[in-house]
């Protein structure tokens, strides 16, 4: 399935060819922009999604980017991709607040005595994770589920299942919490 005529000319959608597309049933975006570059990557969005002014962007090969059923993303989130072999993955029923970056990769290869030192890494946000306005999520983490992470932080290293992560960078200041989508 590729994006609808709608979806084409609300957002800006830019895909080279030998890639995919998977959507999902009563998904909403507008005024996004999904660029995907590279062979055999695929963009999954699941079913009930809101997306508004979200920058998607795959570049690479055999590179993933899956969203859940039932996820938000806020405004001017930044969700990346890069590289070769990565996968993000956001579960379902996420909510993640404006001004949201997740980066699985640092953008520019650093290299110490010829070996490279910063690899792009994989990053999973599992199910029912809340995260805040202006979070940045690096590569090679995991945030477990019913998490919350609070604003203006910047996630480094996993976080597990049902706590509340604060600062730069976050630190678990809270276990075994639950959350509610009250909206």
């Amino acid at each position: 399935m590729s994006f609808s005529l709608i979806n084409r000319i609300t957002n800006k959608i830019r895909i080279d060819k030998n890639n995919s597309v998977v959507l999902g049933k009563k998904f909403k975006m507008s005024g996004c922009q999904v660029i995907i570059k590279g062979k055999n990557n695929c963009l999954n969005i699941g079913d009930n999604i809101r997306l508004r002014d979200v920058f998607i962007q795959i570049t690479g090969n055999n590179c993933t980017i899956h969203i859940g059923s039932g996820s938000m993303i806020g405004r001017d989130s930044y969700i990346s991709a890069r590289e070769n072999n990565i996968s993000l993955t956001i579960g379902q029923r996420c909510a993640f607040s404006r001004n949201v970056k997740i980066m699985t990769s640092d953008g520019h290869p650093i290299y110490k005595d010829g070996v490279r030192i910063n690899e792009a890494k994989n990053i999973t946000i599992e199910d029912d994770v809340w995260v805040a306005d202006n979070v940045t999520i690096l590569k090679g983490v995991t945030i477990g589920s019913g998490s919350v992470v609070g604003i203006n932080s910047t996630v480094v290293k996993n976080i597990p299942k049902e706590s509340v992560a604060v600062g730069n960078p976050a630190k678990v200041v809270k276990e075994n919490i639950t959350w509610q989508d009250k909206f």
